[in-house]
């Protein structure tokens, strides 16, 4: 019976593994408690140090953690299913003593080299339930390799997208347009066009959350130094005649407080007004004097 409780123990282990690796690459709209979990605490670690030095590592390094943390809890998690069964359940390879390699060791031996699809053979399930259970985690760790690369290939095309619109927010902002210039169609385009950039960071925060803990350290490449300046012209765009004016106008103050219901709902969860909101994403990304 015992033997049994320990076997469920660790299909518990394994399957708290892969809920939380569903819930962060393949599920867009949760977001993986693990994933989270380690992803803010390196965020807030790297706050309590020189942000210019420690904080660009945050994220690449809160994302290895993470990916290290699903290996070993699915290794340990195989691990336990396969150790009460040993060496009864497994023949083994001529010179190895089964009495000898029936430890726990041997078992996450064997759930490494079965995730990692080695085939070794030195050590190998003869029940039929265990044949099964060897070739699902093979698929497992193979599923997890793969899912860690189309991980990292979505997060930093999602950093490249808000950095070049952080960039195109500081140079309309170092170009220093007055009431006048912000009311030409030209300026209403530009604006237009970072209403549109803005609905393409809030699904970016939505889709690849942990990108919120990228800091992008060059100020004219990170949009929270930047975001407030859009707050300011969505305030001072002048009212009067123009169907392209008014657009843009209300574009504005639709999008901001979209971004500002995603950081906070997301992230920041302060209840504050998009201003409020947009000011503590600027602080919490060290710009809180930018804008």
């Amino acid at each position: 019976m015992a033997k049994w409780l320990v076997t469920l123990g660790g299909l518990a282990l394994a399957m708290l593994a892969l809920r939380d690796m569903f819930h962060t690459l393949w599920h867009p709209t949760r977001h993986g408690g693990l994933s989270r979990g380690v992803m803010t605490v390196a965020w807030r670690i790297s706050a309590r140090f020189d942000r210019r030095r420690t904080v660009g590592l945050a994220g690449p390094l809160g994302m290895v953690t993470v990916v290290a943390l699903w290996a070993v809890t699915v290794i340990a998690g195989w691990a336990l299913m396969y150790w009460p069964h040993m060496p009864g359940g497994f023949p083994f390879a001529t010179g190895l003593a089964p009495a000898e390699h029936s430890g726990f060791l041997d078992a996450v031996y064997l759930s490494i080299v079965t995730m990692a699809t080695l085939g070794l053979g030195d050590i190998a399930p003869t029940d039929g339930w265990l044949r099964i259970l060897g070739p699902v985690e093979a698929v497992v760790g193979f599923a997890l390799l793969t899912a860690t690369v189309s991980w990292v290939l979505g997060i930093y095309p999602a950093l490249a997208r808000r950095r070049a619109v952080a960039l195109r927010v500081s140079q309309l902002r170092r170009a220093g347009l007055g009431k006048q210039q912000l009311s030409t169609s030209v300026a209403c385009t530009a604006f237009q066009n970072l209403a549109a950039d803005l609905a393409h960071v809030c699904m970016d925060y939505r889709q690849y959350a942990e990108s919120y803990y990228f800091h992008d350290g060059d100020e004219n490449t990170s949009l929270a130094a930047n975001i407030m300046y859009l707050v300011a012209v969505a305030e001072q765009l002048p009212d009067g005649p123009g169907e392209e004016r008014r657009l843009v106008k209300e574009l504005l103050r639709v999008s901001l407080p979209d971004l500002a219901v995603t950081l906070d709902e997301r992230f920041l969860h302060t209840g504050g007004t998009t201003q409020q909101v947009l000011a503590r994403y600027a602080q919490d990304h060290g710009n809180a004097d930018k804008g």
